[in-house]
């Protein structure tokens, strides 16, 4: 299809503002919940002593779990049946659940063991991450399914993504909150205090998009549950063996585990380098840097995620992903001569270029796997966006995990000793810095390799549209030539 080709929205495709807003608080605390504990999780190695190897164990045992609970969760919540919907229950008692959990998990007592501290948090952690499970696999299913056009699902998450860029805001200043002396008397502290903050703003607000969004596959007809349990277990792992060979959402899910993860997996490293190579030491320095970089870093995403959806509606999805996945690579390139002892705020140039990974990819992923499920749909005959919302996630969150295991063995192989307070080895320094830049850059470079063959066109996908509601009956919208 030429670029001069372009399909309208019907007014009934449209999303209302009151649902829209609805859907975004309930972003914002998803991404409150995927930024808060990797950012205080480096609390248990600075402030507690624990060996960083563990606390990389930490964050990648959970994801055993997750490797069940995500497409169960999704499984169950796509064939639930209630007076409230699919979706709706799940957000509603998730939220409540992960707010309590992360607000009681911080609560660490002083003086005990390592051991102590790696098991009681290891335990509190699989809480916490099952009930974060109950709420993110049905509400990210619920943003798949809000609207059928494609420019809409778009719009949607790009509203969303904007809205959920605030935690994102806040988040890169919890060190230096927690590392306060005017506040804390130390950062373990500093850390049980801002747990309970975060805790109740999930379980206040998590239930908004329970309350007042709107399920658009509510009335679904009732699901067979004569197969038995076991029937239905062979039913549940068929569908994720199906899920695993749908291509297009293959290459969705291994774009997004590169490009996230190894922003994650480099960011890692990022206060380490601010601590002991720019500032000889300084927790309260480093803490400063980190929080302007964090916060110039998601105001800049604020635009980036407006621009990716206009964009994305002229030149297409995938063009998009690639435009902006380049651009994040310059950001990477550009820390590597930021880092620099006599101008550590250099560092700060970087930031906008950085804001065009994390800030285009999930208001186009979003998008792209809302494309998925109706060819999903066109080949299965059936709505599946909590599995497709779960694989997706876990893959997101495998990949997380992984970074925190990648950190600890990494930061390990670099020679890093947290006994030596205020200087480390050069060699260890410059291996910082190499992972620091070098594992996002290579992990964006693939990723816009895999999605230069991604195959879901604008074109593509409104005649799976147009078969999809041919089979309901339904006439779909007609191209018509764009401004």
């Amino acid at each position: 299809m030429s670029h001069s080709t372009h399909y309208t929205t019907a007014p009934e495709d449209r999303i209302p503002i009151q649902q829209k807003t609805a859907y975004a608080v309930g972003m914002f605390v998803n991404n409150l919940q995927a930024a808060a504990l990797p950012a205080m999780v480096v609390i248990l190695n600075l402030g507690l002593g624990m060996d960083p190897v563990l606390v990389g164990l930490i964050a990648a045992i959970p994801r055993i779990f997750d490797a069940v609970s995500d497409p169960m969760v999704g499984y169950i919540s796509d064939n639930a049946r209630t007076r409230w919907g699919r979706r709706k229950p799940f957000i509603f008692v998730g939220a409540l659940l992960a707010g309590l959990v992360f607000a009681l998990m911080w609560q660490l007592p002083e003086g005990h063991s390592q051991a102590f501290y790696f098991w009681t948090f290891l335990a509190a952690s699989i809480c916490f991450f099952l009930a974060y499970t109950v709420y993110a696999t049905p509400f990210v299913a619920f943003g798949y399914e809000m609207t059928p056009d494609y420019h809409e699902r778009t719009r949607l998450h790009a509203f969303a993504n904007t809205v959920g860029q605030i935690a994102w805001l806040g988040v890169p200043w919890f060190y230096a909150i927690m590392a306060n002396e005017n506040l804390f008397t130390d950062t373990v502290h500093g850390a049980r205090t801002l747990a309970i903050g975060v805790g109740v703003t999930v379980a206040l607000l998590g239930i908004v998009p329970a309350i007042f969004c709107r399920e658009k596959f509510a009335s679904l007809g009732p699901v067979e549950h004569r197969k038995g349990f076991w029937g239905n277990m062979n039913e549940f792992f068929r569908g994720i063996g199906t899920t695993f060979r749908c291509k297009p959402f293959v290459k969705l899910c291994a774009a997004t585990f590169l490009v996230f993860n190894g922003f994650q997996l480099g960011m890692s490293f990022s206060i380490y380098v601010m601590i002991y190579y720019l500032f000889n030491g300084s927790d309260a320095e480093a803490g400063k840097l980190l929080g302007w970089f964090g916060m110039l870093t998601s105001i800049a995403t604020f635009g980036v995620i407006q621009l990716t959806g206009w964009v994305a509606t002229r030149i297409g999805k995938r063009n998009t992903f690639l435009i902006t996945i380049s651009l994040s690579i310059v950001g990477y390139a550009l820390k590597w001569i930021g880092y620099n002892p006599e101008y550590p705020y250099w560092l700060l140039f970087a930031a906008p270029f950085v804001a065009f990974g994390t800030g285009s990819l999930f208001t186009l992923m979003g998008s792209m796997i809302s494309d998925v499920c109706d060819y999903d749909e066109l080949q299965t005959q059936q709505r599946r966006e909590g599995v497709f919302g779960a694989i997706y996630w876990w893959m997101v969150k495998i990949g997380m995990a992984m970074a925190g295991l990648l950190t600890g063995i990494l930061l390990k192989a670099s020679g890093f000793d947290v006994a030596l307070e205020t200087a480390q080895p050069d060699q260890t320094l410059l291996l910082l810095r190499v992972f620091d830049v070098g594992i996002p850059i290579i992990t964006s470079a693939i990723a816009i390799g895999i999605i230069a063959t991604y195959t879901i066109t604008e074109k593509k996908a409104y005649e799976i549209r147009a078969e999809l509601e041919r089979r309901r009956g339904k006439v779909t919208v007609s191209p018509q030539n764009s401004e």
